[in-house]
């Protein structure tokens, strides 16, 4: 091997071998090396971490219900306490998502896993409503950082021929957690007086679980790359996917001085940032606002708000979910976003202009929104982390995150205003319209991703 192939070895290229090398050591991409143990391990810690996310933020409301029996909560602390963990999500994803592209993924793949592990089992010995809200803000801080880290940190890992699935496959966990917690919250919560802290303490195991087996994963080769720790890139490379893997890119002195929030509106970038921020908002204000008020939702299209119904519906979240990641496979990135836009503008635009009298129409409306609103959402965790480079990615994420909890805030606050306000079919007409809102951006910025290295798709 000549000077050149030892210094491109050195950082982490391909070498340039002689016509007749053999393919046995010919090198491969990370971006296209095939599916192997070490990729599943670090899906799992990211999948279990989604899992309980969901729990934990499924909890609260059947404990909620339970707490006010034993511990009489007036409305504004009813308020604080149903929105708090939102609150600590908007600031954990912007705080987390800004260390971790300085300090790297690994630290803060633990750290936020110590603050929801300690904070969840914490709920147990609550004696007010406040001391309860500090803990939710405490667990939604560690999930905002977890968002922000975990999107990026499986994302660099991923080879492309995967990445979306894996990648979109987050929100089908989410789903699982958040039904699984909806189940024990039903038949539980009144169980005993204190029922409703074991509830919530609950979601301290799947933490402890997830933050045990995350200790000891390595950092990101890609973020040891950009900072220039050449030989620590390579060495992970190296432990994990054999000697013939290399990394797509090569050092950039720039990547080490423009990072933060501020390179995301640098000319190159601010138009992926606005799409991001964008359609993750338009996604989340109908999807929050609907779900959080669903009693009210189903109240208006005739179908009973039993238990039979809720599991029906959560059902329909995790069949949607799941059909989300078999639409990633298959459709590109693009067209399955607008294409999921105009269908679930449609169907709420159907629901609103529906009389009260076609109640089957109304329901098969709203079936078709519940599975193709759960389906497409499976992108919120794919296009984030493939529109921006590694220098920026967790702030980029963190940003997005960050202006989605802000947008869900905001319709889940006023949806109930607008119902009492305008009634149910204008309400329905004003979430169609920001659908459309999101169907417009999406159309004039949406990058096709699908086939691109995570280089090539964040434009690196």
């Amino acid at each position: 091997m000549n000077n050149q192939d030892i210094q491109a070895s050195a950082l982490g290229l391909a070498p340039a071998f002689p016509a007749a090398a053999s393919s046995a050591t010919r090198a491969v991409s990370i971006d296209d090396v095939p599916l192997n143990a070490f990729h599943v391990k670090i899906a799992g810690l990211t999948f279990g971490a989604h899992f309980t996310e969901g729990f934990a933020l499924g909890t609260i409301g059947y404990a909620l219900a339970a707490m006010n029996r034993q511990m009489p909560i007036d409305a504004f602390w009813m308020g604080m306490i149903g929105s708090s963990a939102l609150m600590g999500i908007f600031l954990g994803s912007l705080v987390f998502g800004w260390l971790s592209d300085r300090l790297g993924r690994q630290k803060i793949f633990l750290m936020s896993f110590v603050i929801i592990t300690v904070a969840a089992f914490a709920q147990f010995y609550v004696h007010s409503p406040f001391e309860l809200c500090l803990l939710r803000v405490l667990i939604g801080f560690g999930m905002g950082g977890d968002f922000a880290v975990g999107h990026a940190i499986l994302a660099e890992f991923s080879p492309r021929k995967h990445r979306g699935t894996l990648l979109g496959s987050f929100s089908v966990i989410w789903t699982v957690g958040y039904v699984v917690a909806n189940v024990l919250g039903m038949h539980y919560a009144d169980a005993s007086p204190d029922a409703w802290r074991w509830l919530l303490a609950s979601a301290g195991i799947p933490a402890v679980i997830v933050l045990v087996a995350r200790m000891g994963t390595p950092e990101s080769p890609r973020w040891l790359l950009g900072k220039g720790r050449v030989a620590e890139a390579k060495s992970v490379v190296l432990k994990h996917f054999g000697e013939n893997v290399t990394l797509d890119g090569v050092h950039d002195e720039h990547a080490q001085t423009a990072s933060g929030f501020m390179r995301l509106f640098e000319k190159d970038l601010i138009r992926r940032t606005i799409f991001n921020c964008a359609f993750f908002v338009c996604l989340v204000i109908p999807y929050f606002a609907i779900y959080t008020f669903l009693p009210t939702i189903l109240k208006a299209i005739h179908l009973n708000n039993d238990s039979g119904a809720d599991l029906l519906l959560n059902g329909f979240l995790v069949l949607g979910a799941l059909i989300g990641i078999w639409l990633t496979i298959k459709l590109s990135r693009r067209v399955f976003l607008i294409g999921s836009f105009a269908v679930t503008c449609v169907s709420l635009i159907a629901l609103s202009v529906l009389p009260e009298s076609a109640t089957l129409a109304m329901i098969v409306a709203f079936g078709i929104f519940t599975l193709t609103m759960s389906a497409f959402s499976n992108l919120v965790g794919v296009f984030p982390p493939e529109c921006f480079p590694t220098e920026v990615r967790a702030c980029g994420v963190g940003l997005a995150i960050a202006c989605s909890r802000l947008g869900s805030a905001v319709g889940t606050f006023l949806l109930p205003l607008g119902i009492a306000g305008f009634g149910f079919h204008v309400t329905m007409i004003v979430l169609a319209a920001v659908l459309l809102v999101g169907m417009v951006v999406s159309i004039a910025w949406a990058p096709e991703t699908k086939h691109l290295t995570l280089n090539q798709a964040s434009g690196g």
